[in-house]
């Protein structure tokens, strides 16, 4: 007897493996998959301009990436003495302006490299609710703590979104027309919009993205159905109870590999899980001879992996 409805996924037509790259680029929960990967040694990339939630967000980083518009000193502002830009999260903020400048094009350039030889792109969209900054009337990527008086907030139009999802599409095809582009929906909940408001933000970016999905070549990740339709229970939520807690994770991510990773794969992240898990073991003593035992059959393993995929490094 089944006491839950299962998700059905099908298997991607295109596998990932330890030869491929992999952006993933979006809200938190891209950090929580992009983690996972680089536990298991898979070439990942994540966020090089810091989380991202809603997707003109995502959409302005990879177009000034794309289009080679480097970033200047006028994009920066000074608050609680660091300097930040609108276009990207507080992770890129500096005391210095010149240090900011620099990171950021530093950051703009490893985009754009990534962007070339990846062959996936994991795309978390966390919120269809934005913020205008009221002097220029702009759409922020992050508040930065600035005062809340200085923002107004709406809710972006399915059209709007759809618009946006559809030119991060021909963006990624123009600088590399083999890139797999695979969308998602953030399963963290946005309760401080309100209730309602997280559902029908929810709502407004599964309907935009359920309209490109029917009309481009990218396909659809369903995180966010795996733990609102399949798990459902509080249990599966972080003590925040909007976060998913360690155990969905672990439990998205083994749906996500059954679906993008193929088996032999699987095989060789299983030798790295055992290599993990060797690399975090504390003896009582170092000193005995079974520890030192267990330190060359580690090492064995270790070259063994590195042989097979030598541009990986445990």
């Amino acid at each position: 007897m089944e006491f839950r409805t299962i998700v059905p996924i099908h298997e991607a037509t295109k596998s990932i493996t330890y030869h491929s790259q992999i952006l993933s680029i979006g809200s938190c929960f891209a950090v929580n998959m992009a983690q996972k990967f680089s536990y298991y040694k898979i070439p990942v990339t994540v966020n090089p301009f810091g989380i991202l939630f809603h997707p003109l967000a995502i959409e302005n980083v990879l177009n000034r990436a794309i289009e080679h518009a480097p970033y200047e000193a006028e994009d920066f502002f000074l608050h609680n003495e660091l300097w930040h830009s609108f276009d990207f999260h507080s992770d890129m903020s500096k005391p210095n302006l010149e240090e900011a400048v620099h990171l950021a094009n530093i950051q703009q350039t490893a985009l754009y490299n990534t962007l070339q030889k990846a062959d996936f792109c994991f795309i978390t969209l966390g919120t269809a609710w934005v913020y205008i900054y009221n002097s220029t009337d702009k759409i922020v990527a992050n508040c930065h703590k600035v005062p809340q008086q200085h923002f107004s907030k709406r809710l972006l139009s399915v059209e709007e979104i759809g618009e946006s999802l559809t030119h991060i599409i021909a963006l990624l095809k123009k600088v590399n027309k083999d890139l797999q582009c695979v969308f998602t929906i953030s399963p963290v909940r946005h309760l401080k919009d309100g209730f309602l408001e997280n559902q029908v933000s929810k709502a407004h970016l599964l309907v935009a993205l359920y309209s490109v999905l029917s009309s481009e070549e990218c396909t659809y990740f369903p995180a966010y159905e795996l733990l609102l339709d399949e798990l459902r229970d509080y249990r599966f939520y972080a003590n925040d109870m909007v976060h998913p807690s360690e155990m969905a994770i672990d439990y998205i991510w083994e749906r996500l590999v059954e679906t993008y990773i193929d088996k032999a794969t699987q095989a060789d992240m299983k030798q790295v899980d055992a290599i993990q898990k060797g690399l975090q073991h504390r003896p009582f003593n170092p000193k005995t001879e079974s520890y030192q035992q267990f330190q060359i059959q580690l090492r064995q393993k270790i070259e063994v992996f590195e042989k097979k995929y030598p541009h990986i490094e445990i």
